[in-house]
């Protein structure tokens, strides 16, 4: 074992007593960032290349500030986003999410689907429908001014500038331009309850913007105004997607009834089998 190797896992041992959920992997996630290699390389670093920043990473992962934070990055389908302070960190299980929406875009006989982000973030739901939806065109609303820079910069960087245009607005009331056109909803909303603060790890509750987290006692006030949203921006026919936080599935398809337009209403499943996001189309009339 060379020096570096060792050193991980010394590093692996105080994430562990610190808490950290996946303390190997984020050991070897920083030592390859400090030494500019890939997790896989980090065996060919030789001892008097090791760089003291390494253990200046650990001690902030140690403190519970989020990796992504400390690399300034965040992997998200085929995309390497830039992240940091003042913007939420993307979530592999919102992957499932896209994978839906990107299924159904690509099943809709329309030539050039247009689609609606609602609360982007770092712009990783827009950009990655964009990219694999070649002929669509995305309009991402972000509320935030710091989030929004973050989502700027990452549609640049990913080079999706000419069909993801980033708005600044409130999601309740943005776009109206597109009032009845929109083929595609798709939002990753802020669900967390207010009372379960106590128990929310801490590199959401401390680093993650707090508007981007909570949404009332239940966590479902945004989501019961994104289905007067759905309403006014879909077309006949068009496509939702909600994504909500664990034990909230069995509540939200009744907050969008038959009555008031809305079929095949259904929770969807995460990777780890629970119900993570749902679906639902506007009525063809």
């Amino acid at each position: 074992m060379n020096f570096l190797l060792d050193e991980v896992a010394r590093a692996t041992l105080r994430l562990a007593e610190a808490g950290v959920d996946s303390p190997r992997t984020d050991a070897e996630e920083l030592a390859a960032f400090a030494h500019g290699v890939r997790r896989g390389e980090l065996h060919q670093v030789a001892d008097s290349d090791f760089d003291a920043l390494y253990w200046e990473c650990v001690a902030r992962r140690a403190a519970r500030e989020p990796l992504q934070h400390i690399t300034g990055r965040a992997y998200f389908r085929y995309l390497e986003l830039q992240v940091g302070p003042g913007v939420f960190v993307p979530r592999p299980e919102t992957e499932i999410m896209v994978d839906w929406a990107i299924e159904t875009l690509r099943a809709m006989d329309v030539a050039d689907p247009l689609v609606v982000d609602l609360g982007t973030g770092s712009g990783a739901i827009a950009i990655s429908i964009a990219q694999e939806v070649p002929r669509s065109r995305v309009h991402a609303v972000e509320l935030d001014e710091a989030a929004l820079a973050w989502a700027e910069r990452n549609i640049g960087a990913t080079g999706h500038g000419d069909r993801v245009t980033a708005h600044r607005g409130d999601m309740r009331t943005a776009l109206p331009e597109l009032d009845g056109r929109v083929d595609l909803l798709i939002s990753n909303p802020p669900y967390v309850p207010t009372e379960d603060a106590p128990v929310i790890p801490p590199e959401v509750r401390d680093h993650d913007p707090a508007p981007a987290l909570w949404s009332g006692r239940d966590g479902l006030d945004m989501i019961r105004a994104l289905e007067g949203v759905g309403r006014r921006l879909l077309r006949p026919g068009g496509a939702m997607a909600v994504e909500h936080g664990d034990g909230q599935g069995i509540d939200i398809p009744r907050l969008f009834p038959e009555e008031l337009g809305w079929r095949d209403v259904r929770n969807r499943k995460d990777l780890a089998r629970r119900d993570r996001f749902v679906v639902m189309r506007r009525a063809d009339d």
